[in-house]
């Protein structure tokens, strides 16, 4: 996803531009500290403790430089309006966030508004149409039935979540003045590893596999995750 959202970055802004970026939802910081190494001044907002607690520890041993580029938020993703002004930000990341939402359009709506004209908006979800390919793979044969008509599943964590289709995010991004501009499939081969397993020796073969399929049909379109990118009008 990382390849994924660089390749967009250098298709809409030019080279050396110091972006503004949001990353609501941010965990561990892992995107956050990314592209604050690669020289953008980066907000994270986080709302569980724990997270909030591991992206200080990760920002704490970063050098100085890249320290001062990151400002961490505790709040919710639907609180933008509170702390940040309308236009604040040339990019706003929502990377496995909208599953814990039962309604999302209004998170979706106030991101856009967070984005200045241009500005892009990179979410990452749950692919509601390829829900059955998980058990399918595994065997549940069951489960994957089920899952053929639903928009609801359990992640990994035990949680009941929910997963969006393709269609429904396309026009609600359409709806908020932030239209599709790109889509990705992520974990297309690689979904159903566990969650422990080693490293292979070839990974940049895998990744490479893995990248090609993201964006050539019909490959994408049964990845576990969506990676959706908008464009502010």
């Amino acid at each position: 996803m990382a390849r994924q959202l660089d390749e967009q970055i250098a298709g809409r802004f030019p080279v050396g531009q110091r972006l503004r970026v949001l990353d609501v939802g941010m965990g561990q910081g892992t995107q956050a500290l990314r592209l604050a190494r690669a020289g953008h001044q980066v907000t994270g907002v986080e709302r569980e403790p724990a997270m909030v607690t591991a992206a200080r520890e990760a920002l704490a041993g970063e050098p100085e430089g890249i320290r001062e580029r990151v400002r961490i938020v505790e709040g919710d993703g639907r609180d933008t309006g509170v702390h940040f002004l309308p236009g604040s930000f040339d990019l706003v990341l929502c990377h496995g966030v909208l599953m814990y939402v039962e309604e999302p359009d209004a998170l979706l709506a106030g991101l856009a508004r967070m984005l200045a004209p241009g500005g892009l908006l990179s979410l990452l979800v749950r692919n509601a149409d390829a829900l059955a390919m998980r058990p399918g793979l595994s065997g549940d044969w069951a489960g994957a039935f089920g899952a053929f008509d639903s928009v609801s599943y359990r992640n990994r964590l035990g949680l009941d979540v929910r997963a969006d289709r393709l269609g429904t995010l396309t026009d609600a991004l359409a709806g908020i003045g932030a239209p599709l501009h790109s889509w990705y499939g992520v974990r297309v081969f690689t979904d159903t590893a566990a969650d422990d397993a080693e490293i292979p020796a070839d990974v940049e073969t895998l990744l490479a596999a893995e990248e090609r399929a993201g964006r050539t049909d019909p490959y994408r379109a049964v990845a576990a995750l969506l990676h959706l990118c908008g464009v502010r009008g």
